[in-house]
């Protein structure tokens, strides 16, 4: 039985879902806590670590990416709290989406020969895109990130990011844990992992595609005395598909400033 669901998305990032239908789409998924984790952007309507909403424990949250030399990584933290530094480095990766975003939308006219229904904007992510995209032409949202916008594709650009080190220290400076997401999905898990040794978390419950063998993870869990959290990365309004269950929620929640919940 899933208790909390520790990664989630909302309109305030690339997520469908407002922070404002979280706590009922919790409840009807029998879930007690979700963390609100948007990618880069600290949730303007969440001031505190850990928020009650309608009997939903709500955790405020981040995805930040980052540079970790051989490959790009997410970075979770729970608890957050907006310091100085964390807005400010915000601030700069949400221009940089803006100014990414624009450049990513003239490739893809020029591509399909198409207006696409969307503005560049701070908090503006590929899913955006690709959703823009299915509403002009033949391709749908995966067809999108599949043939034009992914990685390595013809209109793809890259991000500017901080590296693992910054971004690792200015989570830990504004939020109560920082872990590591989705460790296998990465194309090097095994450096990935490794990088958990100054982390206080790894996401251990995800809902991964396919049959994954998670003894890595729990061999990191282990090595470096590790919590394990856990979510499912939801974009839409389906929540529950991994997280935690009521002890694992738990030991997290320990963790967390809820004094002012």
């Amino acid at each position: 039985m899933i208790a909390a669901d520790l990664h989630v998305h909302t309109t305030n990032s690339d997520g469908t879902m407002p922070l404002e239908r979280v706590p009922r789409v919790a409840r009807r998924a029998g879930i007690d806590a979700v963390a609100i984790t948007d990618h880069d952007r600290l949730h303007p309507d969440l001031d505190r670590p850990v928020t009650s909403r309608d009997g939903i424990a709500l955790v405020h949250g981040i995805e930040l990416r980052v540079d970790a030399g051989d490959q790009r990584l997410d970075l979770l933290g729970y608890g957050a709290r907006r310091t100085d530094a964390l807005v400010e480095e915000c601030d700069r990766i949400q221009q940089n989406r803006k100014e990414r975003g624009a450049e990513i939308i003239d490739r893809v006219e020029d591509r399909l020969g198409v207006s696409l229904p969307v503005e560049p904007r701070p908090g503006l992510g590929r899913p955006h895109i690709a959703r823009a995209i299915a509403e002009v032409s033949d391709y749908d949202v995966q067809g999108a990130f599949d043939d034009l916008i992914g990685d390595d594709c013809a209109c793809y650009v890259a991000r500017e990011v901080p590296s693992f080190e910054h971004g690792r220290d200015l989570l830990a400076g504004a939020c109560d844990i920082v872990g590591l997401a989705h460790p296998l999905r990465y194309d090097d898990p095994a450096a990935a992992l490794a990088r958990c040794e100054t982390l206080d978390t790894v996401e251990r419950a995800y809902p991964y595609e396919g049959s994954v063998d998670l003894s890595p993870v729990n061999r990191a869990i282990e090595q470096y005395d590790l919590l394990a959290t856990g979510g499912s990365d939801a974009h839409g309004d389906r929540l529950g598909l991994a997280g935690l269950a009521g002890d694992e929620w738990s030991r997290i929640r320990e963790r967390l400033d809820v004094s002012a919940e």
